[in-house]
């Protein structure tokens, strides 16, 4: 029997979602940029998208920019900032549990003479937004932070490190690779200038996603070339990807599906409970966390070790191995988690085809196993 719970890592493409990308398969082949009979059709599948991507963010249309992931949306916040920065030297402040798609865009620009400030998080993986407060510098000019963590699943205040850089005039963007379909994004709520998405997150196919670009915020272009997306992101837009990822928006806000997963999850780390008392250890926010993600440890044994002997479950650790030596994760380490906790950690995500007797299989598989 195979059980996939690593829905954080990877969606399904949803059978809705599937439905409305076919046709675009067989047809609407036109460029959308062309002005004929064959490029209109391509085109308003592009547009209704938009729109889509939108009413899910609660935004305006022209404020979404379509781009091939996440990775991407990322990278264009952050290289666009610095490079359109009029600051020799622009401040960025960001945390020390990001995924790598904004770690080494990061990393990338101080390479330009971009200067960048890592805030710390506590043992649950949550920023202070006093400590981003303090972070703050004349130059900076932008604040990026995850809306909730791929790993453990802590929700970050977004809205209120929002208001700071705000009060201070500074851009703030969130990456919600991992919270949008799961739980509210309105930008409008979460007071952010930009917001990425990641389709292959939410059941839409790989290598489409969005940006959220507040209107009156600019950015360097990441792509140079014509002038599709507003002259924001040079390349063909692909209609057929962006009506399966319009449709995955469409599907999220008309059937939400996080009040099942919280029952889940709860009733998984009910089980591990019951089947394993203290020995057993949540990571992250008890609370301020998605109602997808379980990731727990098991002191003293391996996560890798533990996961290789549930056959057939496709799940997460919390380590890897290099060359014979096993380290954990930059998350958990940020977060002060023993290297005991660490090497033992497994992330379980559920999604919309989890079932409760998946949960109590692998419970029992656990239990055999650890």
């Amino acid at each position: 029997m195979r059980i996939y719970l690593d829905f954080n890592a990877s969606t399904p493409v949803a059978p809705e979602v599937a439905a409305v990308m076919r046709p675009l398969l067989d047809s609407h082949f036109g460029n959308p940029s062309s002005g004929h009979w064959a490029g209109q059709p391509a085109r308003d599948a592009v547009e209704t998208a938009r729109r889509e991507i939108a009413s899910l963010l609660q935004c305006d249309a022209d404020e979404v920019l379509l781009t091939s992931g996440g990775s991407e949306a990322n990278n264009h916040v952050i290289k666009g900032t610095v490079f359109g920065a009029s600051s020799p030297t622009p401040h960025l402040i960001t945390t020390a549990v990001e995924h790598p798609a904004v770690v080494e865009p990061c990393r990338f620009v101080e390479r330009f003479g971009a200067q960048v400030t890592t805030v710390p998080v506590d043992r649950h993986g949550l920023v202070d937004p006093d400590d981003i407060r303090r972070a703050i510098r004349p130059e900076t000019v932008l604040i990026s932070v995850m809306h909730a963590n791929n790993e453990v699943g802590t929700i970050q205040p977004i809205a209120a490190i929002a208001r700071i850089a705000r009060e201070h005039g500074i851009r703030c963007h969130t990456d919600a690779a991992q919270s949008v379909a799961k739980i509210p994004t309105r930008v409008d709520e979460l007071g952010v200038d930009l917001l990425s998405i990641a389709g292959h997150k939410l059941y839409a196919p790989k290598g489409i996603g969005a940006l959220y670009v507040r209107r009156g915020v600019t950015l360097a272009p990441l792509i140079h070339g014509g002038g599709h997306e507003r002259g924001q992101r040079a390349g063909t837009e692909s209609a057929l990807l962006a009506a399966g990822l319009g449709a995955a928006c469409r599907l999220a806000e008309a059937n939400p599906c996080g009040d099942r997963l919280l029952a889940l999850r709860e009733r998984f780390w009910t089980g591990l409970r019951g089947a394993f008392g203290d020995r057993v250890v949540l990571n992250g926010h008890p609370t301020a966390r998605l109602p997808n993600t379980l990731s727990v440890a098991f002191p003293g044994r391996l996560g890798d070790e533990i996961l290789a002997r549930l056959d057939g479950v496709a799940a997460s650790t919390g380590s890897a191995c290099h060359t014979g030596a096993r380290t954990m994760s930059p998350v958990l380490a940020a977060m002060g988690t023993s290297t005991e906790v660490g090497l033992g950690t497994l992330r379980f995500s559920l999604g919309r085809t989890t079932t409760e007797a998946e949960i109590d299989q692998v419970v029992r598989q656990l239990e055999g196993c650890v």
